[in-house]
């Protein structure tokens, strides 16, 4: 048994582990990946780097971390977390079972689906959800992303190297990311923004070759493409919390106190998945609920709390 699990390698749990390192807490943090950071293109906005690759962010996190001899386990699925005794026991994927007196759940998000006829069947073979990982690949085609908001412009920009013609299919009126994206996605000869379009079903053969979409007048109309890209949103990864009767917000999101504890005692959360930091969803702000976590989790450890 370790004091405290982290659970989840993004921003959040990344920096729960520096801080519970510091305060001198014996943990361990393990994940399956580094989460939506790790697909970030270029991130602007955190403080101390003009403009820095999301992977190369949190390599430089996790080497941050180690060097306090945290032992972190990348690779790894958590299938489910119970109560038992006085504390936690993790199940993973591989079989194996973690227990612990304490937990941070930073488990972060996954990309919504769009839920419609053909998604699934052209999934990899002309539809994707990350253009960090897969613009390469449309090298001189045509692309549509859908969606409106940041990852959705961000993700455009950086198709738009790749690509020869790059649409964004919103079904709002008006772009809803922050200005300077939108500028530089008005200003990019190569993007070109469809507004207040839905898509309906995606088409082909053995890849995907156009995609349905509707209009707000009703009329539909067929935009022939190579890819997709879906920006829609995030889901919270909150499935294996779910049997410990944690409390969740009407989305579906770890509701958390300022302090980031929830409803179960000697649980914490931080991050995408909870319903904290008024919802900005952003890196620093996941770290900074990180730091919170690891603080508070410090203090119930130590009978403080």
């Amino acid at each position: 048994m370790v004091e405290l699990l982290i659970v989840g390698c993004g921003p959040a749990g990344l920096t729960a582990g520096i801080y519970s390192a510091r305060y001198g807490v014996e943990c361990e943090l393990l994940g399956k990946d580094y989460g939506l950071l790790g697909e970030a293109h270029q991130v602007e906005n955190y403080p101390g780097f003009s403009s820095i690759g999301g992977l190369e962010l949190a390599e430089r996190m996790l080497s941050q971390l180690k060097g306090y001899g945290v032992q972190v386990r990348l690779g790894v699925e958590v299938l489910r977390i119970r109560r038992e005794g006085g504390g936690f026991r993790a199940e993973l994927a591989e079989g194996e079972t973690l227990s612990s007196r304490a937990v941070i759940y930073a488990a972060g998000s996954r990309h919504r689906r769009l839920e419609i006829p053909g998604e699934a069947e052209f999934q990899g073979r002309g539809v994707s959800y990350c253009a960090v990982c897969d613009a390469p690949l449309y090298r001189g085609k045509t692309v549509v992303v859908i969606g409106g908001r940041n990852s959705a412009a961000q993700s455009a920009l950086l198709l738009s190297q790749h690509a020869s013609k790059v649409f964004i299919a919103y079904r709002g009126s008006k772009l809803r990311c922050d200005p300077i994206l939108a500028e530089r996605v008005e200003g990019n000869p190569r993007i070109e923004v469809l507004y207040e379009v839905t898509p309906v079903r995606f088409l082909g053969g053995k890849v995907l070759e156009a995609v349905e979409f509707k209009r707000e007048t009703g009329e539909s109309f067929q935009l022939k493409v190579d890819g997709v890209f879906v920006e829609i949103g995030t889901v919270p990864n909150v499935e294996p919390v779910k049997g410990l009767g944690v409390e969740l917000d009407e989305d579906g999101r770890i509701r958390v106190k300022a302090d980031m504890s929830t409803s179960v005692e000697g649980f914490f959360a931080a991050g995408n998945v909870t319903n904290g930091s008024n919802r900005l969803d952003q890196i620093v702000t996941a770290a900074a609920e990180g730091a919170l976590a690891a603080t508070s989790a410090y203090r119930y450890l130590r009978g403080e709390g």
